[in-house]
């Protein structure tokens, strides 16, 4: 394994830390500045933020070498939480979470560019799903030590050492990643606007949106499910949420590996089975030994679709991938709005707390419909986006087709 995808996910670790971590210490932010409902808008404020800088400086960014673009965005990272850490009033506060989601999107989108050019054309999601297991690691591991630390030390402290991990990553991008001088870094933005062009471009990022928002419209409002549902005590949530997120890890690990065999067989599959999980965990979340395994599942078959997402849309990408690879990460984020919205729809309707849960699996559905239409159009359509003046030698065609899986 390259030593250069560690680094790289040490990165997505700081940064999956810094999106998440605010949600355990919301309480002390907000009293710390005497706001209340407002404090929220550090985590949705956030999320737009991620979306604005997956797609502009993604775009604005295309022609410049990779690696000190990467470094450039950790600096970003890095600032924007020294800010946080150091903000005296909530507006100073909301400026450094900006800042920090900045670099979110467009970590993700180039740093997934980056991490396939690493590894052999057969590895290339199996070395994204790498990058990416920094970010299930922050869910399992940072997100509850952050918010531990910030209860003891002041919620100042986590940013503190959120900002360390960013210089951590930093340092090991510096020295592992290899400077990279590949032909698609020269590429304009009209080449890689010009990939939107294909259909199944705009299909996986729909297939994006759907399947990652519903797992987010039942994930959001979880703790209400696991407390006025199943009947878990409130003390029992942060642990049951380390059991989601084990499911994560796993999910990821073999959602790579699977994809590295076949994208679109790996993506329909997963993408099945979080639909039937959802539906099971809706009809039997009253039961407490059923939403242990449902939590479980419902992590590891939702996020194991990540990886052959990314590495779907790079491919029909052909070979300017980073424009749309940032907009996927801007997908992922519009179906976390999507769901964590739809889901309180049914809530606030009257519903219940299992609404969301339904909600999610029929959301789900559509994202496997959509996945079904992609995967049975793409067949001769699999190199639409490659530039007409160099088309692609047969060779490359069927390799590109056994590696997405529609023949």
């Amino acid at each position: 394994m390259p030593l250069g995808l560690v680094a790289l996910a040490i990165g997505a670790f700081g940064i999956g830390l810094t999106e998440f971590v605010i949600m355990g210490l919301l309480p002390e932010v907000a009293a710390d500045f005497g706001v209340t409902e407002a404090a929220g808008w550090l985590i949705s404020g956030y999320a737009l933020a991620v979306v604005v800088g997956a797609l502009g400086l993604t775009a604005a960014t295309t022609r410049l070498p990779r690696k000190p673009v990467l470094l450039g965005l950790i600096v970003l990272f890095i600032a924007g939480n020294v800010l946080t850490a150091l903000a005296e009033d909530y507006s100073l506060a909301m400026l450094g979470r900006i800042l920090a989601a900045l670099c979110h999107g467009a970590f993700f989108g180039i740093g997934a560019v980056v991490a396939a050019s690493l590894v052999a054309p057969d590895k290339k999601a199996g070395a994204i799903a790498i990058m990416f297991t920094g970010l299930t690691a922050a869910n399992v591991l940072g997100v509850p030590f952050g918010t531990f630390l910030g209860q003891q030390l002041g919620w100042r402290s986590t940013f503190w050492a959120i900002a360390g991990v960013g210089v951590l990553a930093f340092i090991g991008i510096a020295v592992l990643v290899p400077t990279l001088h590949t032909p698609d870094e020269r590429i304009s933005l009209r080449t890689e606007l010009r990939r939107f062009r294909s259909g199944q471009v705009w299909l996986s990022l729909l297939v994006t949106v759907l399947a990652y928002g519903g797992m987010f419209g039942a994930f959001t409002y979880i703790a209400y499910t696991l407390t006025e549902v199943s009947g878990f005590p409130t003390p029992a949530v942060p642990w049951l949420l380390v059991l989601f997120g084990a499911g994560l890890v796993v999910g990821n690990w073999l959602g790579g590996r699977l994809a590295d065999r076949s994208i679109d067989a790996t993506l329909i599959g997963f993408i099945a089975a979080l639909v039937v999980i959802l539906a099971l965990f809706a009809l039997f979340a009253g039961s407490q030994t059923a939403t242990i395994i449902a939590l479980f599942l419902m992590g590891g078959f939702g996020f194991g679709t990540v990886p052959g997402l990314q590495s779907r849309i790079m491919v029909y990408a052909g070979d300017a991938p980073t424009l749309a690879s940032g907009a996927n990460i801007g997908a992922f984020n519009v179906g976390n709005a999507l769901g964590a919205w739809a889901g309180g729809v049914g809530i606030a309707a009257g519903l219940g707390y299992t609404s969301p849960i339904w909600i999610g699996a029929i959301i789900t559905l559509s994202a496997l419909f959509v996945m079904i239409i992609a995967a049975a159009t793409a067949g001769r359509k699999t190199m639409d986006a490659a530039p007409a003046a160099a088309p692609a030698t047969a060779s490359t065609a069927a390799a590109l087709r056994e590696h997405v899986g529609t023949r």
